[in-house]
């Protein structure tokens, strides 16, 4: 398999991440085999769904963060589930959770939602876990994509269990707009639902155009992720991506002579 670029900063000020989404069931599973999934991926920024969110949930996600060397940076309760960690690379600039409306007799949904930078290179970041319900599931897909427009960023990255197959139209509305990493350079595996039959992929890293994507997939054979721990961590497979984010204009400019 093509080894996965590693994160670096560019002499452009441009900057290459590497982008984990992830689907943690609670941390109702074995939270040791989660955490050093995560750990190996070495990730930059981390976008979960299912996180904690019931008693002393920001506990358990600091004790996740710490364990893979890692940051608490928004999300949890907050947003109904989905969250967001980063390493210590990351200038982080703005941070909010934005709770999705509810229709009655559905599981209340959110957005996780951040402004980051790294060296140069700013993004916004954003997580979620769309509806199982299919015409919820598609408003919601056009409400991500309206809450990235208003981030008020050039670059963007949004990651999530989107409960829908490429084939899906809320999956093809969301890849209408934006580059579907895997598509774009596939690397490791494709199929991320579940650990113990690999049979669809519901799970995504989506980017905006002005994004590289170096490769993504599910990091199968990366060093220091075992089938066991993929396996003991939680009841999806997660979806690692290596991007390279252009510089600032304002960076770009101050590189200039």
């Amino acid at each position: 398999m093509v080894t996965l670029p590693n994160s670096r900063t560019e002499g452009d000020g441009s900057a290459v991440v590497r982008v984990l989404s992830y689907n943690i069931r609670s941390m109702r599973d074995d939270t040791d085999a989660l955490a050093r999934v995560i750990a190996a991926c070495e990730p930059d920024l981390v976008l979960l769904q299912e996180a904690p969110r019931f008693f002393r949930w920001r506990k358990k996600l600091a004790r996740l963060a710490r364990a893979a060397d890692l940051v608490l940076l928004s999300g949890g309760a907050t947003a109904s589930g989905p969250a967001l960690l980063c390493s210590l690379r990351a200038t982080v600039e703005r941070t909010e959770d934005v709770l999705l409306p509810l229709t009655p007799g559905l599981h209340r949904r959110g957005f996780a939602t951040a402004v980051v930078r790294f060296g140069g290179a700013r993004i916004g970041v954003l997580s979620c876990h769309l509806s199982l319900q299919s015409d919820e599931r598609y408003a919601q897909g056009g409400m991500l994509l309206d809450r990235l427009a208003g981030m008020g960023v050039e670059h963007a990255v949004a990651g999530g269990d989107l409960n829908d197959r490429p084939t899906g139209r809320t999956f093809r509305r969301l890849a209408s707009q934006l580059r579907d990493c895997w598509a774009t350079a596939p690397w490791g595996g494709e199929n991320t639902s579940t650990p113990w039959d690999p049979h669809q992929r519901i799970d995504a890293i989506f980017a905006t155009p002005g994004v590289e994507i170096l490769g993504c997939g599910v990091p199968l054979e990366l060093d220091g992720v075992s089938e066991a721990d993929l396996r003991a961590a939680t009841d999806h497979l997660p979806v690692l991506a290596a991007l390279r984010i252009p510089a600032a204009q304002e960076s770009a400019r101050a590189q200039r002579p």
